[in-house]
Formats: structure tokens, C-alpha cells, sequence
């Protein structure tokens, strides 16, 4: 019999019990994993144990893609009408939010995450990506083309058939949703391998796609290690394409695994660096709350976080004082008690990685004028972190921290700004501030970002796409832009008169 999850929740937020099995999801049913192995999920808060799932393996993926495959031929794919998979979509969305509370302080539990912003932001937004992609279900089509009175032709977007999806662990259950939402929309059959630190909304949601009365093996989940799920999924022959988020580095590693395979088609989500750009008419009041909510969003866990503040000269000073007194405002504590505002950070690695940056920008001589230090002494907490007096050169300046670290930087003008804030190996996203709009445009149209927001930042919609410049990616999550990840365009050309 494969693990399983029970909790009872007792906190302001949320009082109930939650239990759930913890295995692979192959074939509509909740299995165990080849090897009977499992995996122990620790929770952040605590540093304790919080669960165990089944470790799934190489072979576990060849059965979820026969299982998947099976589907596609039979039950899903071209064999049912977009319209149905459309109202599929639309009920599973619907009982997402018949149990938000439950799902919230799941994730809220297993992430670290506060349980204001796993209802409000990853648990409510994940809904409303299933819903929206179950409206394109039905209208995500080809077209007639003109050649000449002679001849018909037209095209037709086609499901890949079986797809491989691969998630990290900062918003698990809402890439669920970006990366199952288009795939399944459009007609493909999934196998998809959440993160091993964060699979348990993962496991708890696609339970509630049976009861949506999805068909068996239209929807498989597999938890494992990297090295073993995900390196089967990305080198899969029977797999057409995948899909990852996570890091640039393992992004390298899944186009390599993916084209040694078959060639498969690839999406990409990977890191960022982005620029948060204030300049001196912006309203301060405002700005500060925004610059804040842009770094420390998710405890800084956000591959669009805007870790490099840049302030204009003139209103630096001004600024930074404002920024200090509310960001020691914030307050670290666990996730589901009522006026925290910072969980912990995901899990040691993580704590570690980030503590290792803030000790290198310390030793390169910037200066964290607020925070720097662990929080508390038990779980994964370290308190919101700014460097001044940093060089462009600095690690923590130009690498993807991923952590409540930014650096605060002055900037002269829009040409100044414009060359530093491009200056990244990083397009993934970036913000400017600014109560003239023709500067806040002029700048945002040459700022080399796939997502530019204006007087705000961290805002995400299901209708918009979202994706990266340079090496922050390949291809759009979101809007009809994702449906193309999903379909490959077949012509087909009648010749009206039949002769040569």
C-alpha cells in the first residue's frame, strides 16, 4: 500500500483534517513506487519530519507514459471533443475552490509559505488557470489559407500526444496548474514530476482531477529525485515534449537530455536578476511597499524577484530610510499564524545556498544595512536581507540568489539605468516606477525582459504570458501563447481537380 498524508490543522487560518495518499498517481489510481522506496518530506518551519511520499523511478516513468499513452490512443487526445475536456477543466477548477482552505494550509505547511498568499495567490490563481485553459479547450484551432481557387488548404493544431512536465518547489501547486492547464486543454496525456521537497498539494489535487471524472492516464503524477524522474522524463523516446521551471543550470541539462533523446520540443522557465527601477517622481509612500512585496514575495523564493533596487540618485537617500523602516515591519514566523508576513526558507540546502551568498557579498565587501542573519534557531529562517555599497561584479549583484537577499544601487539616468539594468545574463522580468508614463514605456520597451511591469511588479494573470528573455528561457507559460507549447501545426493541402 503506498504512504499516506493525515493532518489535523488548528490555527487562525484553518481548522480541519486533512488525509490523503502520498503515492504515485498512475492510471487514475495511487500506487507505490517500483522499488518500494520513499522519500521523507521535511517541514521548513520545524526542520522535522512532515512526511513520506513513494519514490518513484525509471521504470515508474515508462509506466506512466504507457499509461498515458494508452489514454491518448483511446480515451483523451483527438478521441474527445475539446468541448468535454473544456468542461473537465472547468470542474476540476470548481473543486480546487471547494476545498481552498484545505489546500492553502497544505501547501502553506509543506512550502513554508504564508497561508494569505498560498489562498489568496497560488491555491485561488491556480484555479483560475485550470478554468481559463478549460475556455480554450474548444477554440484553439487551425485555419483555412488561400493558394488559389484550385485547392483547399488549411491547418490543424494537434496535440503532441504524451508530454513530460517537470516543476520546481517555490509555487508547487501553481506550475501544476501553468504547466497541466494548456497541456491537457489541448489534448495531451501528462506525466508530471513535482518536486520532491514540495509534492503535497501536487498529490492532494490530482486526486480531486478523478473525481472531475478526467479518464485513467490522462493525468499522471510521479514523485522522485531528479536524477532519476527527472532525467527519465527528459530522455523519454515515447515522450514528445517537455516542459521545465526551475534553474538555468538544470534547464541546460533537460535541452541536452531532450535532444540526445529524440528531440524533443522543450519549454523553458528558468532564473532571473530582475531590475526593479524607481525613479525620483515615483510616489515613495507607494514604491516602498511595492520594492518590498517585489523581493520579499514568497521569502524572496521567485525567479521574477526584484533583487536589484535601483533608486535614482536624487531620492536615494530618501529612499533607503523609508525602505529600512518597513521592511523591519516584517514579520518571520510560522505560516499559519495570523500577522506573519515571512515564512521560512524551503529546505537546509536552500537555507544554506542563501546564508553562503550572504556571507560572499559580506566578504566582497558590501555592507547588509538590514538583516544578514539567521532567524530563530529552529527551521529554515533568515531575516530579509539589503546590501549597499556593492560592484556590478559582485555574486550577489549578478547571481540569482533566490532568497529575501537584494541589493539596493543608485542610478543616475535613463541611459545609465538602461545599461546596468540590462547588464545580466538574465531576462526574465523587470519593473519600473514612475509617474510619467512616457518615461515609464519609453524605458520598459527597451529594458530586455519577456515581462515588464509598470508601477507594480509580482503581478501574474492567466490571460498574460509569462516567460524569459536570453537565458530565463524558451517559449511563453499563459495566455493562448502557451497553447503553441502544446501543439505541433499539421497542413493539409486538396488538390480540387485531382489531376497532375
Amino acid at each position: 500500500m503506498p504512504p499516506t498524508f493525515s493532518h489535523t490543522f488548528d490555527n487562525h487560518h484553518f481548522k480541519g483534517k486533512t488525509s490523503f495518499s502520498t503515492g504515485l498517481f498512475i492510471n487514475n489510481e495511487f500506487v507505490d513506487g517500483s522499488d518500494k522506496t520513499t522519500i521523507d518530506v521535511i517541514n521548513p518551519t520545524t526542520g522535522k519530519l512532515l512526511a513520506t511520499i513513494a519514490e518513484g523511478t525509471a521504470k515508474d516513468v515508462d509506466i506512466a507514459v504507457a499509461a498515458a499513452q494508452k489514454a491518448y490512443d483511446t480515451v483523451w487526445g483527438l478521441n474527445t471533443p475539446g468541448f468535454v475536456r473544456g468542461k473537465l477543466l472547468i470542474r476540476w477548477a470548481e473543486l480546487i475552490e471547494e476545498h481552498i482552505d484545505e489546500i492553502a494550509a497544505i501547501e502553506s505547511l509543506d512550502n513554508g509559505k504564508i497561508f494569505p498568499d498560498a489562498r489568496g495567490f497560488d491555491v485561488q490563481e491556480a484555479a483560475a488557470t485550470i478554468r481559463y485553459y478549460g475556455g480554450w479547450a474548444d477554440k484553439n484551432h487551425g485555419k483555412v489559407i488561400e493558394s488559389n481557387d484550385l485547392k483547399l488548404g488549411y491547418t490543424r493544431h494537434e496535440p503532441f500526444g504524451v508530454v513530460g512536465q517537470i516543476i520546481p518547489w517555490n509555487f508547487p501547486l501553481l506550475m501544476f496548474a501553468w504547466k497541466v492547464g494548456p497541456a491537457l486543454a489541448t489534448g495531451n496525456a501528462v506525466v508530471i514530476k513535482p518536486s520532491e521537497l514540495t509534492p503535497l498539494s501536487a498529490l492532494r489535487v490530482v486526486a480531486l482531477a478523478k473525481e472531475a471524472g478526467f479518464p485513467p492516464g490522462a493525468v499522471n503524477v510521479v514523485t522522485g529525485y531528479g536524477k532519476t524522474v527527472g532525467n527519465a522524463i527528459s530522455s523519454h523516446p515515447a515522450i514528445e515534449k517537455v516542459a521545465f521551471t526551475g534553474s538555468t543550470l538544470v534547464g541546460r541539462e533537460i535541452m541536452r537530455q531532450a535532444a540526445a533523446s529524440n528531440l524533443k520540443n522543450v519549454t523553458l522557465e528558468l532564473g532571473g536578476k530582475s531590475p526593479n527601477i524607481i525613479f525620483d517622481d515615483a510616489d515613495l509612500d507607494e514604491v516602498v511597499k511595492w520594492a518590498s512585496h517585489g523581493i520579499y514575495f514568497n521569502h524572496g523564493q521567485t525567479c521574477c524577484a526584484g533583487s536589484r533596487i535601483y533608486v535614482q540618485a536624487s531620492i536615494y537617500d530618501k529612499f533607503q530610510q523609508k525602505f529600512m523602516d518597513y521592511i523591519k515591519k516584517l514579520r518571520l514566523g510560522h505560516p499559519l499564524e495570523e500577522g506573519t508576513t515571512q515564512g521560512p526558507q524551503v529546505s537546509q540546502q536552500q537555507f544554506d545556498r542563501i546564508m553562503g551568498y550572504i556571507d560572499d557579498g559580506k566578504k566582497a565587501g558590501a555592507h547588509a544595512i538590514i538583516g544578514g542573519q539567521r532567524h530563530g534557531t529552529e527551521g529554515f529562517f533568515i531575516e530579509p536581507t539589503i546590501f549597499t555599497n556593492t560592484t556590478p561584479d559582485m555574486r550577489i549583484v549578478r547571481e540569482e540568489i533566490f532568497g529575501p537577499v537584494g541589493v539596493l544601487v543608485k542610478f543616475e539616468d535613463e541611459e545609465d539605468i538602461l545599461r546596468v539594468a540590462n547588464d545580466t545574463v538574465y531576462g526574465l522580468a523587470a519593473a519600473v516606477f514612475s509617474q510619467n508614463i512616457s518615461r515609464a514605456l519609453r524605458v520598459a520597451h527597451k529594458l530586455k525582459a519577456g515581462t515588464v511591469w509598470v508601477n507594480c511588479c509580482n503581478k501574474i494573470h492567466p490571460q498574460l504570458p509569462f516567460g524569459g528573455f536570453k537565458q530565463s528561457g524558451i517559449g511563453r507559460e499563459l495566455g493562448e501563447y502557451a497553447l503553441t507549447n502544446y501543439t505541433s501545426v499539421k497542413c493539409v493541402q486538396v488538390d480540387l481537380v485531382g489531376k497532375l
